[in-house]
């Protein structure tokens, strides 16, 4: 425990909750600092996760009620470095797990305005940590979490973070070429650069993990109504797995964009949260970038429709599967083997997808089958030019409200 104090950026946020309580859980010190953005964009796009959830405050009372552990809070913005580094100069973590940012590729394919900012918000925000690192935390370690998006879907492995190649008669090992696909996975591509380059001239230390998508729960949210977590099944902020129980217990078919042949990596949420302890516990030097690949398994978008299709069917439940237009512009059959031996060395031990883990996710959306809106189910966002601009996109002429009206003004508040 010589990592004692953590403070968890977007701690509000569904890996960050999770994550802030996971270590708190553990006897860390933990600190959470969050805008609560992502609560106003849920408001200004018509949009509710399935879960009804908390105010950050009766969360963290909740917790300190049933554990006895404190949990600090700072409402403050990444992208505003008068607001950042106060609080961490306050907190002074040794370890600071950086979830701050928009976390969204079709929210940041909306239009240009959502691009903008999702790369002004993750990019600035992220310089922003380093530089309050650099000035009032400089021997703290960054846990910064990327996406295995970074990487595209190329006709060779991917390594993890870094590749050696040979050209011309000379090897190197250099950063791993990323293909992303979204303007969102551009920002995370444009932080682990940015990373490394403050590592390698201020002798920082950080870990950059690039992780799949996340599914299902932790084991500190389920002991109150008021730790419960988030649940997105929307297509702005929602995930394939999620859309699926929800569609499956609605009677809706299950929804494949196009083939369904895209693979991507996966993980339990209960990883997630064990992959940051890990990462914890095990800096880099001084001066050094770290790269993990955080996923367990690789499933295509097909698979995972069938698999959700046999849990339901044996609940009961009509579950057909509709293929549908893609709105993605992606390769929906490709090459995809991917890399993740580092967190497995260090300990890691994966909670596999089952069946047991698909029947709790369509409980939890039986349980609030009275909050699922079915017009949040179809994707509203096309990546093509030229296509519908979505339904809660904004138009040139009036940009949607995805900054708080106050957020200017918006000064760093401990409680």
């Amino acid at each position: 425990m010589a990592n004692k104090r953590v403070l968890v950026v977007g701690g509000d946020g569904y890996c960050g909750w999770a994550t802030a309580l996971h270590l708190s859980a553990l006897g860390y010190e933990v600190g959470i600092l969050d805008n609560l953005i992502r609560r106003h964009w849920d408001a200004t796009h018509h949009i509710d996760t399935l879960t009804p959830i908390a105010t950050i405050d009766r969360r963290i009372a909740a917790w300190q009620r049933l554990t006895g552990r404190k949990i600090d809070l700072f409402i403050a913005d990444v992208a505003e470095y008068g607001q950042l580094a106060p609080a961490i100069e306050t907190f002074a973590p040794d370890s600071i797990v950086h979830f701050g940012e928009q976390r969204s590729a079709p929210f940041s394919m909306v239009d240009r305005e959502h691009a903008v900012m999702t790369q002004t918000m993750n990019v600035t925000g992220t310089l922003n940590m380093l530089f309050a690192m650099r000035d009032f935390a400089p021997q703290a370690h960054l846990v910064k979490l990327g996406t295995m998006g970074e990487y595209g879907t190329p006709n060779i492995d991917i390594e993890e973070g870094y590749i050696e190649i040979q050209h011309n008669g000379r090897r190197d090992v250099l950063p791993y070429p990323k293909q992303p696909g979204s303007f969102y996975h551009l920002s995370k591509v444009h932080d682990s650069d940015n990373i490394s380059f403050a590592c390698r001239i201020w002798g920082l230390r950080a870990t950059d993990l690039n992780q799949g998508v996340v599914y299902g729960n932790s084991n500190e949210t389920g002991d109150d109504p008021e730790l419960v977590n988030r649940f997105d099944y929307d297509g702005l902020f929602g995930t394939v797995l999620n859309r699926f129980c929800v569609e499956a217990v609605v009677g809706h078919p299950l929804s494949v964009y196009g083939a369904g042949g895209q693979t991507r990596s996966f993980i339990d949420l209960r990883d997630t949260v064990a992959c940051v302890e890990l990462s914890i516990a095990n800096p880099p030097d001084p001066g050094r970038l770290q790269v993990f690949n955080q996923f367990t398994e690789t499933f295509s978008v097909l698979e995972l429709a069938e698999r959700v299709q046999r849990v339901a069917t044996q609940r009961g439940l009509t579950a057909t599967i509709e293929h549908r237009e893609n709105p993605r512009v992606e390769r929906e059959a490709h090459y995809y083997n991917a890399k993740n031996t580092s967190l497995l060395a260090l300990g890691l031990q994966p909670h596999l997808l089952e069946d047991a883990t698909i029947a709790a996710m369509l409980d939890l959306a039986e349980l609030h089958r009275d909050r699922v809106d079915l017009a949040q189910i179809d994707p509203n966002v096309q990546w093509a030019p030229g296509t519908s601009r979505g339904r809660n996109a904004s138009s040139a002429h009036a940009p949607s409200p995805i900054l708080p009206p106050a957020s200017a003004s918006l000064t760093p508040l401990r409680r």
